[in-house]
C-alpha cells in the first residue's frame, strides 16, 4: 500500500491519502475525547500531540499541536494508517451514530436554500476537499450564511481569506440574498 501526503494550506494539517475509499458518505470529524468510536482514530490520538482527526471520501486529515514537529510525527501516522487499511478494520464502530452520513433532508429546504447548498456542492466543497477539509451548511439567517468549516479548514491561517474573499465573493454573485458569509465552531 502507498499513501500519499499532501501539505495543505494549514501548517498545523497534512493530508494522508492511502488510494482507496476512506468513507464512501459523509464526513466525520475526531477530537481527543470523541475518537472511540473510530479504531483508526483513536490510533492516531495515542500518538501524542494530535489535536484533530477528520475522514473525507478518500482521505484523512491529521492536525497536530502547536508544538509538535511533523517529522516525528508523519512516520507514525503512516504506520497508524497503513497498518488500520492493511488489516482490515472498521473505520467505524457504530455507524449510525456517527457523523458519516450527515445529509440533511433537503425536502423541507425553501428554494434558496437549495440554490446555496447546491453551489455549496457542486462549487466550493470539491476545492476545499482538494486542500483536505470539508465545508458545510449551518443555516442562512438574515442575509447571513453561516458555514461550517473542518478538517484543514478549521484553524487554518487562509480560511478566512477563503471565506470572505473567496466564498463569500461567489455567492453574492449567484445568489444575491447573501450579504455576508460567516464560520462557525
Amino acid at each position: 500500500m502507498f499513501i500519499q501526503i499532501e501539505e495543505t494550506p494549514n501548517p498545523a494539517t497534512l493530508k494522508f491519502l492511502p488510494g482507496e475509499v476512506v468513507l464512501p458518505r459523509g464526513r466525520a470529524e475526531f477530537t481527543l475525547g470523541n475518537e472511540a468510536r473510530s479504531p483508526l482514530a483513536a490510533r492516531i490520538f495515542s500518538l501524542g500531540g494530535i489535536e484533530r482527526v477528520f475522514y473525507g471520501y478518500d482521505f484523512i486529515s491529521v492536525t497536530k499541536a502547536e508544538n509538535r514537529d511533523w517529522t516525528l510525527l508523519k512516520p507514525r501516522i503512516l504506520g497508524a494508517v497503513m497498518d488500520h487499511f492493511t488489516s482490515g478494520a472498521p473505520l467505524l464502530l457504530d455507524q449510525s451514530s456517527s457523523e458519516a452520513d450527515t445529509t440533511p433532508d433537503d425536502t423541507l429546504d425553501d428554494e434558496l436554500t437549495r440554490q446555496i447548498k447546491e453551489l455549496l456542492d457542486t462549487r466550493i466543497r470539491p476545492s476545499v476537499a482538494m486542500d483536505g477539509g470539508d465545508i458545510t451548511f449551518e443555516k442562512f439567517e438574515n442575509g447571513i450564511l453561516y458555514l461550517r468549516l473542518q478538517g484543514a479548514c478549521a484553524g487554518c491561517p487562509s480560511s478566512t481569506i477563503t471565506l470572505k474573499d473567496g466564498i463569500e465573493n461567489m455567492m453574492r454573485h449567484f445568489v444575491p440574498e447573501v450579504e455576508e458569509v460567516r464560520a462557525v465552531e
